[in-house]
């Protein structure tokens, strides 16, 4: 039985090899694309699982390319982009991309991210999240804590409960504060700045060596299982 199929978009043809041959060896099924129009092509004739998608490519930007898969598929869209890119990973990251990794990248970290990805999209119905020693209950909208209720505002929870349903995933400020707040709030980064230092006194063991919490430093935020 063929693993989940990934198709990888790079117009460098030594990423291209090495990641299908990695990819492949991991148990996926891959296809590759050296541009955005061939990428956007395969996309709709094979539906992929996932894509890795590099942010430069000779005919248009990676985030133009996530902003039109947008349109149609679900599916996780990890970018490839190199350091420095800081503004280009955000955009693609509000274009919908799920997460990035940042070249030159170890393999490990690229499947570790790659998996990740692939299981939040995978359907379980269950109200229950659990990250670590956190828990979410989605019905009761309640949180625990290594088994001890924490007291969270309703504010509190629904940006935590967002920030768990995408366990792993980065999310930047305008995604968070328009799902928690809603889009006139978009801009408005200290609401989440109070919220996040609230969170982190309430579920991190040391507040100020966040370990479930983190900072993606001008981007964004992920809730990770530090274990």
């Amino acid at each position: 039985m063929s693993g989940p199929r990934i198709l990888v978009v790079d117009d460098e043809p030594q990423i291209l090899r090495a990641l299908q041959t990695n990819l492949r060896g991991a148990g996926y099924t891959v296809e590759t694309a050296a541009t955005g129009a061939e990428a956007l092509g395969l996309a709709a004739a094979h539906p992929p699982d996932a894509f890795i998608l590099d942010l430069v490519l000779p005919d248009t930007s990676g985030t133009e390319v996530a902003r039109e898969l947008r349109v149609w598929t679900t599916a996780p869209i990890i970018v490839l982009s190199v350091v420095g890119d800081e503004q280009e990973k955000v955009a693609a990251l509000d274009a919908g991309a799920d997460d990035y990794v940042t070249k030159p990248f170890g393999f490990a970290e690229l499947l570790a991210r790659l998996r990740a990805a692939l299981r939040r999209t995978s359907p379980s119905g269950e109200p229950v999240l659990h990250v670590g020693e956190l828990t979410v209950d989605l019905e009761k909208r309640s949180v625990t804590f290594a088994g001890r209720t924490v007291a969270v505002t309703p504010t509190e929870f629904e940006l935590l409960r967002v920030l768990a349903q995408n366990e792993g995933k980065l999310l930047t400020h305008p995604a968070i504060l328009r799902e928690v707040w809603g889009p006139a709030y978009r801009t408005e980064s200290h609401y989440l700045h109070v919220y996040i230092s609230q969170l982190r006194r309430k579920i991190e063991p040391d507040p100020a060596r966040p370990r479930y919490l983190l900072t993606e430093p001008g981007a964004g935020y992920r809730l990770v299982d530090p274990s």
